[in-house]
């Protein structure tokens, strides 16, 4: 179970970084106009980069910590804020009728919980 926790944590990593780093490197003009992001015309500039700037920290949180078993209880920390982030995209696709991104919205908080689940319960560092 330990390696699958790694897997899920690593994909989970991945996708933050490459969301983070698409929010904090492009203009909120280019971001509303990217396929499955109209959502970002609600929030401002700065709520966007904050976004992404908590996904890139999520991201580090989520492997940094267990990699140098450095302060490893980071890694679920890293981890629910990663599912509260994924539960506001829930909402926010939910209450704009953006049913196409609920799916993938729902697997990356499922593995957030289940990641946070894992290191916090049976399978801590």
């Amino acid at each position: 179970m330990d390696t699958v926790l790694w897997i899920l944590a690593g994909l989970l990593a991945a996708v933050s970084v490459a969301a983070g780093a698409m929010k904090l490197a492009q203009p909120k003009e280019k971001l509303v106009a990217s396929p499955n992001m109209a959502w970002a015309e609600d929030f401002s500039p700065r709520l966007l980069k904050t976004i992404g700037s908590l996904e890139l920290l999520a991201a580090v949180g989520l492997i940094l910590p267990a990699t140098f078993d450095v302060v490893p209880i980071l890694v679920p920390l890293a981890a629910i804020g990663l599912a509260l982030l994924m539960f506001g995209a829930l909402l926010t696709h939910a209450h704009r009728a953006e049913f196409g991104n609920i799916p993938v919205t729902v697997v990356l908080l499922a593995t957030a919980i289940v990641v946070a689940w894992g290191r916090l319960g049976p399978h801590e560092f």
